[in-house]
């Protein structure tokens, strides 16, 4: 694929060689000519000098044609004109990278969608989203956000007894607004059908918007056990992101941040997180935070080396599992020896992101669901395909393919089988890998890819 990468700094840098070791032809641009010149001789990309919202320089790096535009300066609003301009003069897909967490609020403005970008990511967010997938027990371990963050699948483990269990999925009357979308068996993973049966100690992936998943877990599990302790370490937009996502019934949160007015901000967002003014790098502080006590602690403060140091205090006063945000990859082989159970990259999180979306066709990104043979399919519906000629039950997708979600004009919903899809709606899909094929077929135009 030819693609174009907006911005040669760090994160630039590392998506061009990572890009580049895939085979791909990649063209970059940075305003700052000395970045331009280190990233020419250290890798096998075409380098330009210029800024990345200036149509001149993009038209310069023949943005017209490529297949995706990556723009990730380290200015949020560059990052959106450039992606938008690139969109505007041919580019296939165009993805653009966001600290300020104003752009992803869709309750104030649809940036995303006036501006006709494909996908705003968050570094701070997605690494926030893995360290949750770590701490959340196996009974509900969040797998991904999809559909801009308005959807969430969810996987349940089947533990207990419920009046759920050996009922056909068609009898339950789940909500509308969510899906039971695979179930893993015996070493066996499919989609769920109206006839399948819930049984013990089976995982299912609950598909719908948070609120809803959280409600229908209630008929699969009994109420869980006591709250788990989460101390994180550093109030920024990875450990605010986190804390917001569990905060709740399931667990208590304290957060330690120690700039007084991002304590102000955080302690007006967040409605259960108690949040403390403290240098979370000072073994006296968590001794008095009596954070030895913590079922989880999470080292997030922006700096490599204070979450490591961190860790390592919080480990050898008694915390139970140490979590830390560690970007540098020669600190791979060093943090588990230091006793740190899961470091998350933002560089491997965003890794995933990128990769997949390297797709042609109306495919936008496809995520595997760990444990099985089963993908999370986002397809583009083109004018004329095949499965805007009839409503869903009489489309000829394969019974592999399920289709849980529906966006249109910014708004997510779970079709049903009367729906019919329109040109230029989002569909989201769990697709067995057997029959991507078949269920690609229908997204594109007269079969053609």
């Amino acid at each position: 694929m030819r693609i174009v990468t907006l911005g040669a700094g760090t994160v630039g840098t590392w998506i061009a060689d990572l890009l580049c070791q895939h085979g791909h032809s990649v063209t970059v641009v940075d305003v700052n000519p000395e970045h331009v010149r280190r990233i020419y001789n250290e890798l096998d990309v075409k380098a330009i000098t210029g800024s990345a919202s200036q149509s001149s320089i993009l038209f310069q790096a023949d943005v017209l044609g490529c297949d995706i535009c990556l723009a990730v300066t380290g200015n949020d609003e560059v990052n959106i004109v450039a992606a938008s301009m690139a969109r505007a003069m041919g580019a296939r897909r165009t993805i653009a990278r966001v600290y300020a967490p104003v752009f992803r609020d869709l309750s104030t403005f649809d940036y995303q969608r006036h501006f006709r970008i494909d996908r705003l990511l968050s570094l701070e967010h997605l690494s926030a989203t893995e360290l949750a997938r770590n701490i959340r027990n196996p009974g509900s371990v969040v797998v991904e956000q999809f559909a801009r963050g308005q959807l969430e699948v969810q996987e349940v483990l089947v533990s207990q007894k419920t009046a759920a269990l050996n009922v056909p999925l068609k009898e339950l009357r789940l909500p509308r607004g969510v899906r039971v979308g695979s179930i893993h068996r015996g070493g066996r993973m499919w989609i769920a059908g109206a006839d399948d049966c819930v049984e013990l100690q089976d995982r299912i992936t609950l598909i719908g918007r948070h609120e809803d998943v959280d409600q229908v877990k209630d008929k699969f599990q009994k109420e869980p056990g006591p709250k788990q302790g989460v101390v994180i370490a550093g109030g920024g937009e990875t450990g605010f992101h986190l804390a917001r996502t569990l905060e709740g019934e399931r667990f208590n949160v304290l957060l330690m941040e120690e700039n007084k007015e991002r304590c102000e901000f955080l302690a007006n967002h967040l409605r259960k997180t108690t949040v403390v003014q403290c240098d979370a790098t000072l073994r006296s502080v968590l001794e008095e935070e009596r954070v030895g006590t913590a079922d989880v602690f999470v080292a997030c403060t922006g700096d490599d080396e204070n979450n490591i140091m961190a860790g390592v205090e919080a480990r050898e006063i008694g915390a139970q599992r140490i979590m830390a945000i560690v970007g540098r990859p020669d600190y791979a082989g060093v943090v588990g020896k230091l006793g740190i159970d899961v470091a998350v990259s933002e560089r491997d999180v965003m890794a995933r992101q990128v990769l997949g979306f390297l797709n042609s066709g109306p495919v936008i990104s496809r995520t595997a669901l760990p444990g099985g043979n089963i993908e999370v399919l986002e397809f583009e519906v083109l004018e004329h395909a095949r499965v805007t000629e009839h409503v869903l039950a009489k489309l000829q997708l394969p019974t592999q393919c399920l289709i849980t979600a529906v966006i249109r004009e910014g708004f997510v919903r779970v079709p049903g089988a009367d729906d019919r899809l329109h040109a230029g709606d989002t569909v989201v899909a769990l697709v067995e890998q057997s029959v991507t094929d078949a269920a690609l077929a229908m997204f594109q135009v007269d079969g053609r890819r």
